[in-house]
């Protein structure tokens, strides 16, 4: 089958757009996490969201607009419990991260027997994209977007020196809660389709591919964002050729990228 006739199928249509707007807003994202070691912050946003889209189908709500509020509620707390010297950060996330995991879990078998809803969820599916979930997305993914764009240099200032930032007045607190908000709305979006196992490589991967090719904040961030798009598309039109798990096919190709971006770094410090 061609790559026209595969996209002329709507569910793919509605998994490309959906899925490259959010590869997009969680590479941009990524880069800051990472840099300022809250990466493991969406991989416990992600289990969080699990729990709440297995309570949601429970209670017969709307998955997305019961999932996002209890998300942004989680990201601040992890936040808090990141930047508090009395917590050990890591420990909390699990804590957090495994309970909300178990917690979807039993929520869902009791609901609708562990069958194929578990898979959904925990590794996505593209099938599982309805129109109101694309539209959804594209509002927030748009909103994610415009917001990074615009506040982009007090992230960059957060990001590298939180007490000189302090010092010149910025507010520190309400910047890392925005980036807070802005990574579980990123999140939440993409798990319909990643699944809760695998929606926070799409904030570590590129952001690490883009690390070992650029040094600059600007090219990283710019890197990364090409990077994830590309993988997710590469990733999807793998998946749908080979009957693969589309989750699992972009991770992939992540890792494909980081592994040649690793390799390329290798050649240059041989040569200096």
């Amino acid at each position: 089958m061609s790559l026209i006739e595969m996209f002329s199928f709507p569910f793919i249509q509605r998994a490309l757009l959906a899925g490259v707007l959010v590869s997009l807003c969680a590479a941009l994202l990524g880069v800051p996490l990472v840099l300022k070691r809250y990466s493991m912050i969406g991989d416990g946003l992600s289990h969080v969201s699990f729990g709440a889209l297995a309570v949601a189908v429970a209670l017969g709500f709307t998955p997305l607009y019961f999932s996002i509020p209890v998300v942004v509620a989680a990201a601040f707390l992890l936040l808090r419990v990141a930047d508090s010297p009395r917590w050990n950060s890591d420990a909390a996330i699990a804590v957090v991260s495994a309970s909300s995991l178990a917690l979807g879990v039993l929520v869902i078998s009791r609901t609708s027997g562990m069958t194929t809803d578990v898979d959904n969820y925990m590794f996505g599916s593209v099938l599982a994209m309805s129109r109101a979930d694309v539209a959804l997305s594209v509002v927030l993914c748009a909103a994610v977007l415009a917001l990074f764009i615009l506040f982009y240099h007090r992230i960059f200032a957060i990001t590298f020196d939180e007490s000189f930032s302090r010092a010149t007045g910025l507010k520190v607190e309400r910047y890392n809660a925005l980036l807070a908000i802005l990574t579980a709305l990123t999140i939440v979006l993409g798990m319909r389709m990643m699944g809760a196992m695998l929606i926070s490589s799409l904030v570590i991967f590129p952001a690490l591919t883009a690390m070992r090719l650029f040094r600059s904040f600007l090219a990283v961030t710019l890197c990364a964002a090409a990077a994830s798009v590309v993988c997710f598309c590469a990733g999807l039109t793998v998946s749908f050729a080979c009957s693969t798990p589309v989750g699992a096919t972009v991770v992939a190709a992540n890792l494909t990228l980081f592994l040649a971006s690793c390799a390329v770094s290798a050649v240059r410090r041989g040569r200096t």
